[in-house]
């Protein structure tokens, strides 16, 4: 049961650097969605590519452009934050009970 329990460990520590990264791309995208970047920068490019069927999947279910105002990454944000509040950290504890 200890190999399953930092198996499980492990698992939770990696899920929470990619709902990180996740957090920092959608709040890049934010930030550039307030300045006019090159579409063509490649770096531009890859924060659209990764967070628009995220985004995208949000506007078609909750219309919340209130006057030129996205609030689709908001609500990306606090479904991230649930996650790693609830999911994440409950692996972590049930990998803790494991290895005891």
């Amino acid at each position: 049961m200890v190999v399953v329990g930092y198996f499980l460990l492990a698992a939770a520590k990696i899920l929470d650097l990619i709902l990180l990264f996740f957090t920092v791309i959608i709040i890049a995208r934010a930030v550039l969605s307030w300045v006019s970047p090159d579409p063509y920068n490649p770096i531009v490019r890859f924060i659209h590519n990764v967070t628009e069927p995220v985004l995208y999947r949000i506007r078609s279910y909750l219309p919340l452009a209130y006057g030129g105002i996205d609030f689709s990454p908001i609500i990306v944000l606090l479904a991230i934050y649930f996650i790693k509040n609830f999911a994440v950290y409950k692996l972590g504890i049930f990998a803790m009970t494991l290895l005891r």
